[in-house]
């Protein structure tokens, strides 16, 4: 091949490598961005009073002096509403029985949509349900509870249309020329005094328990249960995962049994995750009874499974890449194979299996399907070490979909689900760039 021809391939060749890294981070931001700044307004976002008062009540936290000194402030600011609530009740009763009928409904509507935003009235019973306790907490959520208050959501199907058109009627129509009739003009004005929003960095997000199915709160329960099953995963893959690479790169040989194992274990690799997931069911739980029924310990169990491959071929690999002269030199003075495999090879190998086990360690925090049957629940509080051979947690994985799917209100704890997905971007990737540190420094050690 001609020099110059050479050349050209090898600027091609660097190019083309050069357009794929650049189009691998553009396809990594569009897929990550959305989430990254959606999942930070679960720690960065505009509290209201609301938000400050549920910290003091329920986690012991801010300055009760402050807090119920601003809480007396927004208390005057919401008094006007009250007392506009109470004069229309005086004036219904002055009406007659039809017209009482035609207001009945529409100002019950009025009142459970001002509950929402501010919380229950004074004059009430306190709710049994922490989500009835108080008003809208975050400032985002109160303009959205506002516009329910002010507007009425009809669609209009006149254009023949099956899905009809979204029309907002406003809802101070309904209570023209009553006492009731100031009330929207009030709300419009006065909303920030009676909320009081502030710039929040909630950072124990990711340390507080959740309250009421994670209206409140935060995911401590989740990144433990994640924690705790990612360990215990590695705590049962490494050490087989490494001691049958040492017997498969060091002992085995090439017979037809050991390359029927070695295609055995890559069949494994590809086995989709839902059917790890049933066969911990089945042989885990139901066969051999680790627990009774879901358990930390279960699902550990079954994601060692799913990583063993994984952790079979990575360490492999990497002994495998050792020079033979390490092992010659070895020998040639006196040590045995053992000894040689033990005190010189795995040490050189230890980049690159390290490697595979952070990795494998980063797949099992992010599995869903396999502990779904075997280990995670939706709600749960956060257990101790001793609890995990025998209850079932919560985890990040299986608490996203939950969330994003079954929830009974989708749409108020959005900041949570993506709160979540950020975690685990987060610990996955944290996990991934340990391994890429480990492998730098052991590998400069080893060089000397």
């Amino acid at each position: 091949m001609r020099l110059g021809t050479r050349k050209m391939l090898d600027k091609a060749f660097s190019g083309l490598g050069v357009v794929s890294i650049l189009l691998l981070a553009a396809a990594l931001l569009v897929i990550l961005g959305p989430m990254i700044v959606r999942g930070s307004r679960a720690f960065v976002f505009h509290a209201t009073v609301e938000h400050r008062r549920l910290m003091l009540e329920k986690f012991n936290r801010g300055k009760r002096s402050a807090v119920e000194a601003e809480i007396a402030e927004a208390a005057a600011a919401r008094q006007p509403v009250y007392d506009m609530i109470a004069a229309f009740e005086q004036e219904l009763k002055g009406m007659s029985v039809a017209e009482r009928r035609n207001y009945r409904d529409t100002f019950e509507e009025l009142k459970d949509a001002l509950r929402e935003l501010l919380g229950p009235f004074p004059d009430e019973k306190r709710p049994l349900v922490t989500r009835e306790q108080y008003g809208e907490t975050r400032w985002d959520g109160a303009k959205t509870k506002l516009h329910r208050v002010l507007n009425i959501e009809t669609y209009d199907y006149g254009d023949g249309t099956e899905l009809g058109t979204l029309v907002l009627v406003p809802r101070v129509n309904d209570f023209k020329g009553t006492s009731l009739e100031p009330l929207f003009g009030y709300l419009q004005k006065h909303t920030c005094d009676m909320l009081r929003p502030r710039l929040t960095f909630y950072w124990r997000f990711l340390f507080d328990t959740s309250y009421d199915a994670h209206f409140f709160g935060g995911i401590w329960a989740e990144m433990l249960g994640t924690i705790y099953l990612a360990i215990g995963a590695m705590l049962f893959a490494v050490p087989f995962g490494v001691i049958s690479a040492i017997y498969l790169a060091e002992y085995a040989g090439e017979g037809r049994a050991i390359s029927l194992l070695r295609s055995f274990i890559s069949t494994l690799a590809g086995v989709p995750s839902i059917v790890f997931g049933l066969f911990g069911l089945a042989f885990f739980i139901n066969t051999i009874g680790v627990s009774s029924s879901k358990s930390v310990l279960a699902g550990s169990l079954t994601l060692a499974l799913l990583i063993l491959p994984t952790v079979i071929r990575a360490s492999e690999e990497a002994i495998r890449a050792v020079p033979q002269t390490y092992r010659e030199a070895a020998l040639s003075l006196g040590a045995s194979r053992l000894w040689t495999t033990l005190t010189v090879v795995l040490p050189a190998a230890l980049p690159g299996i390290l490697t595979g086990i952070v990795i494998s360690m980063g797949r099992a925090a992010g599995e869903t399907a396999p502990i779904i049957f075997t280990a995670a629940v939706s709600v749960g509080r956060p257990l101790k070490v001793w609890q995990t051979l025998t209850q079932p947690t919560p985890a990040l994985p299986w608490n996203i979909y939950n969330l994003a799917t079954e929830h009974e209100a989708v749409d108020e704890i959005q900041h949570v689900q993506y709160g979540m997905v950020l975690t685990l971007i987060l610990v996955v990737l944290a996990l991934n760039v340990t391994a890429i540190i480990l492998r730098a420094r052991l590998s400069k050690k080893l060089r000397g």
